[in-house]
């Protein structure tokens, strides 16, 4: 049995066997303080008093209990499936009644090898009423890109520009800041995950999406158009007076 001196904080150890059944004091060695202790009899616990063990559930019980119903699985890519068809729909009127403030229908620059990958793509934004052009048609299209004439770019990272060395993804990341925010890109790729944000935002893109996912990408693809509308919202707003007040 143990106590503490409580002047000097000393600790005292007493024999069990030596000690009597009843309260005793003994003078700490240290600094002669009267140390209490309770007694043999109160330090050992009576039996039975030790805390009874917790109920343990039955086989039958735990059988008896339904168990919780497993999350449906996620459909890969952010496709529209996931988003449900109401909510597709209300992200379609969304999206198009913010395209539709701009003005002129948007044009969408698109320089993605695979033909599939590249319709899949442009469907919902022809929906939109968004015009499609190929890279491989319009000669100029470089210099019309930093004229700003596409809102939409959709390409990958070894698309090159017609006559030129360096890749597409290439001329729309160094375009000035204000440039730049004019334009959607879209960045296809084989090691990329539809819709993540954290690819999106490292490579410089508004949105990710792999070949893959690209038939059933148009939910997340509206998604995320609706959610850069509405953080641009004030920007676009403001530049637009500033092009009615120019005569644009």
């Amino acid at each position: 049995m143990q106590a503490t001196c409580p002047q000097c904080s000393n600790r005292i150890t007493i024999d069990d066997a030596r000690a009597p059944d009843r309260p005793f004091g003994v003078k700490c060695p240290k600094c002669q303080t009267a140390v209490r202790f309770p007694g043999r009899a109160a330090a050992v616990p009576a039996p039975g008093a030790s805390a009874s063990p917790a109920p343990v559930a039955s086989a039958s019980s735990a059988a008896a209990a339904p168990a919780a119903p497993a999350s449906p699985p996620a459909v890969p890519g952010g496709s529209s499936l996931a988003v449900g068809n109401e909510a597709l729909a209300q992200l379609r009127r969304e999206v198009g009644a913010s395209e539709a403030g701009r003005g002129a229908a948007t044009q969408v620059l698109v320089a993605v090898p695979d033909r599939a990958v590249a319709g899949a793509l442009t469907l919902p934004l022809t929906r939109l009423g968004h015009t499609i052009e190929l890279l491989d048609t319009p000669e100029e299209g470089g210099r019309l890109l930093e004229q700003g004439a596409y809102g939409i770019v959709i390409t990958t990272r070894t698309a090159p520009v017609p006559g030129k060395t360096e890749m597409l993804y290439q001329r729309v990341t160094r375009l000035n800041p204000d440039a730049r925010r004019r334009i959607f890109l879209i960045l296809v790729g084989e090691d990329l995950k539809t819709g993540d944000g954290t690819q999106a935002f490292v490579l410089q893109a508004d949105f990710v999406v792999n070949p893959r996912d690209a038939v059933g990408a148009e939910g997340a693809l509206l998604n995320t158009m609706a959610e850069r509308n509405r953080v641009y919202q004030a920007f676009l707003e403001a530049r637009k007076r500033m092009e009615a007040a120019a005569g644009y």
